[in-house]
């Protein structure tokens, strides 16, 4: 299989479904390799729009939803971001294209030991740890936004208290029908959210 050809469709798919807004997003969905990012046995299936597993019973986000949530977030190339769920690190790689800096948390040491190799090997800058994710990554806070790859009941508060004023948070909420928020945190310390739609996400570690 040509993988960059299917890559190329993919991303046109999207665009002709009005699935990317932003240049910067469909460059990134363009550049990252998402065939390296799934089991060998899934190769094949790696440029369909649509979640694949990738053990531990978590599975990597369909390309429409990582460019969605790469659009709501709206990353710049000096931002400092915070992902929750590193999972197999696709999403961290389109967000490490655009982004100055990437930091992730990942509950599973398995996935992020696999992950941090990954990217490694493939150039994408991207710190990760192993931890809980409700605690987010106080050592290197304020974030300028943070995303969830995994659905919460609520945002964690320490997410929140990470994001720099004027940054944004965007997740899957919700403890049975899950929505796409994005929310703004306020210089008050309080946030604007604003729902996306309903989605279907892998439940939140920990906690």
């Amino acid at each position: 299989m040509d993988h960059e050809v299917a890559r190329e469709r993919l991303v046109a798919r999207l665009d002709e479904q009005g699935r990317i807004e932003r240049d910067a997003t469909r460059e990134a969905l363009l550049a990252v390799p998402r065939h390296e990012f799934v089991p060998e046995s899934r190769s094949k299936n790696a440029y369909d729009d649509r979640p694949l597993p990738i053990g531990e019973n978590q599975t990597i986000s369909a390309p429409h939803m990582v460019a969605m949530m790469t659009d709501l977030l709206a990353p710049s190339t000096a931002d400092s971001i915070l992902e929750i769920g590193t999972g197999c690190g696709y999403h961290a790689a389109v967000t490490a294209a655009i982004a100055g800096e990437v930091r992730s948390v990942e509950y599973h040491e398995s996935l992020a030991a696999s992950a941090r190799e990954r990217l490694s090997k493939l150039g994408y800058d991207v710190a990760i740890r192993v931890g809980d994710g409700h605690d987010g990554w106080a050592a290197h806070a304020p974030y300028d936004g943070a995303y969830l790859t995994c659905a919460a009941a609520e945002i964690p508060e320490a997410i929140v208290e990470q994001v720099r004023p004027g940054g944004a948070i965007v997740a899957p909420i919700g403890d049975g029908r899950q929505t796409l928020v994005r929310a703004r945190r306020r210089a008050d310390g309080g946030f604007d959210r604003e729902t996306h739609g309903g989605v279907r996400f892998v439940r939140m570690q920990g906690g």
